[in-house]
């Protein structure tokens, strides 16, 4: 997926979080390419990874419907990330990382450091910081030992907003998106230093804290939501 077909599922999910996109809403190929101003073939694309995220569900041979779901099932799903994310860092940390292990890390801190060095947020950063985000999220449940743990992840990622890439960017405020992802930045950084250290509890701590913080942060930041 190209970096303009991943703009068109962020900008989607962003219309469907704020409401603009109603659960039970139909969408169609050529209304949301044309509202959106770009070709229909991001767009369905976009219609086939937000069916994977459960924001979209099939309506019809062809078509999709805006999925119903509460502001509830939404937190139950990112605290379920969370607590299995959090179980996966302990694990991780108690059996210790190697040194290969803590250079992957490494490779995707130092992309956030990057990304954020430049003191300002661009819309095209968005599609960056989800792509490292994914990674990193990825390489701690992946290097756990338990594929259970990867399992329910997975199937816990089919939930809307669940999955660790599903960020939602306001950019109409990217200045203070900018400081929520320094947060995020530095989440990153305190857990690979508790995994470097063997710290289970405060590993699995930060970890279940970090997953709220595209659910509650915002709040923080006058970002709403």
């Amino acid at each position: 997926m190209t970096n303009s077909d991943k703009s068109v599922v962020s900008r989607l999910r962003k219309l469907i979080g704020e409401g603009t996109y109603r659960p039970g809403e139909r969408l169609g190929e050529v209304a949301v390419s044309e509202q959106l101003g770009v070709s229909r073939t991001p767009v369905r694309l976009a219609f086939r990874t937000l069916e994977q995220e459960g924001l979209l569900q099939r309506a019809g041979k062809r078509g999709f419907m805006v999925r119903e779901f509460t502001e509830a099932d939404v937190l139950c799903a990112v605290e379920v990330r969370g607590v299995l994310e959090g179980l996966a860092a302990r694990r991780l940390a108690e059996q210790g990382i190697s040194r290969e292990l803590d250079g992957e890390l490494e490779v995707w801190i130092q992309r956030g450091r990057e990304l954020l060095a430049k003191g300002y947020l661009e819309e095209r950063d968005v599609d960056v910081w989800s792509e490292l985000n994914r990674h990193f999220h990825q390489t701690i449940v992946g290097s756990s030992g338990s594929p259970v743990i990867g399992d329910a992840i997975a199937r816990n990622n089919h939930l809307p907003f669940a999955a660790a890439d599903s960020i939602v960017i306001d950019s109409e405020a990217l200045d203070r998106e900018y400081r929520k992802l320094q947060l995020a930045q530095v989440q990153h950084e305190l857990v690979v230093q508790a995994l470097r250290h063997g710290e289970g509890a405060r590993a699995e701590m930060l970890m279940r804290e970090h997953a709220f913080i595209g659910l509650r942060y915002g709040e923080l930041l006058g970002l709403g939501g």
